[in-house]
């Protein structure tokens, strides 16, 4: 049964009053927004041998981040072609929209169709371009893109897919920034300092995945070579000084609940530091990473973060705001949003 809160002498049914709250997610994979659904109509169209409804569901179990990292990568490997890139764009908005998201600053790994699929990507981007503009007509859920580099891949690698961030950016305006994603261990943000630099130049905005897997050491980097929000960023839990820091300077920390508790890279809810960093007066935001392999969207991240933390009804708008004033909106749309999350009850 949902639970029930008395405010205002007004019977609230929580999921429903927080469906309602507009809502901006900033850590988001367009390539982990793939539902068993799409998944299957993916595999009609490329597959000898479609996958069943069963195997579908099967590529969605893991144990560990990187189980998690191979079923992503089998998952994904369905997307053959820019049409594909097309479809998932358009789901994924009207999910968003469903969920009673209003903006969305979503990772597309450029690294992925340079490495995995040997391919150009500008077909790709013109084909998730259709489909973005097509759903937010629909569905009115706008949508930036942030660049994502697979850090393990190096940092030559990287330094291509943001150039072409850059190159693209005057053509598609809704390409707004960059990222680094992948396996921490493997790609220190230090080797990106050259590259980043170069992005912001170029008028990119610049995020960074770190802390996730590895320790405090990682999102300092990240901090250093100029992120201007961080992903993840559990390890920051075990070093008062980046707690004071993060606190200090008001870096925006894109937090992914079920995502670290499914990938293992948290035990259990009862030791994730959500909670900790909001008391402690840090810039958190609730975000879902990839919905259909974590089983929980961003609607589900704001419940289960009342349900399981106590977070209050005025917390979670809280938590509305912030995301509204982390993301990379012109101040003009980020003060509608902001009176609009105000305003709502």
């Amino acid at each position: 049964m949902p639970q029930k809160r008395t405010k205002a002498k007004l019977e609230i049914d929580v999921p429903t009053w927080l469906k309602g709250l507009p809502k901006v997610e900033l850590h988001l994979h367009l390539e982990g927004t793939i539902l068993p659904a799409t998944l299957l109509e993916l595999s009609k169209r490329h597959d000898a041998e479609p996958l069943t409804a069963e195997a579908a569901r099967k590529l969605y179990i893991y144990e560990n981040f990187l189980g998690f990292m191979a079923s992503f990568k089998e998952v994904s490997a369905r997307l053959k072609g820019p049409d594909d890139y097309e479809l998932i764009t358009y789901n994924m908005v009207r999910e968003l929209a469903a969920q009673g998201v209003v903006h969305a600053e979503v990772y597309i790994s450029f690294g992925i169709i340079y490495y995995w699929k040997n391919a150009e990507v500008e077909p790709y981007v013109e084909a998730i371009e259709r489909g973005r503009i097509r759903a937010e007509k629909e569905f009115g859920t706008t949508i930036y893109w942030l660049i994502d580099a697979v850090r393990h891949f190096g940092a030559e690698e990287a330094s291509k897919v943001f150039r072409k961030a850059a190159e693209l950016r005057a053509q598609y305006p809704s390409i707004i920034g960059i990222g680094i994603g992948g396996d921490e261990a493997r790609g220190s943000a230090d080797l990106f300092r050259e590259s980043y630099a170069e992005a912001k130049a170029a008028g990119l905005r610049l995020t960074a995945h770190a802390g996730e897997t590895i320790g405090p050491e990682s999102i300092w980097s990240a901090i250093n070579i100029g992120a201007e929000r961080i992903g993840h960023a559990l390890a920051a839990q075990h070093d008062p000084e980046l707690l004071e820091v993060l606190a200090t300077k008001q870096i925006p920390l894109e937090l992914n609940i079920t995502s670290n508790i499914r990938t293992g890279c948290c035990p259990d809810f009862d030791q994730h530091p959500v909670r900790d960093y909001f008391n402690s007066g840090l810039m958190v935001t609730l975000n879902s990473d990839d919905p259909p392999m974590f089983g929980s969207n961003l609607l589900e991240e704001y419940i289960l973060a009342h349900d399981k933390f106590g977070f209050t009804l005025d917390h979670l708008r809280e938590l509305a705001a912030n995301a509204v004033e982390a993301s990379f909106l012109p101040p003009e749309r980020k003060l509608a949003l902001l009176r609009s999350v105000e305003l709502y009850s």
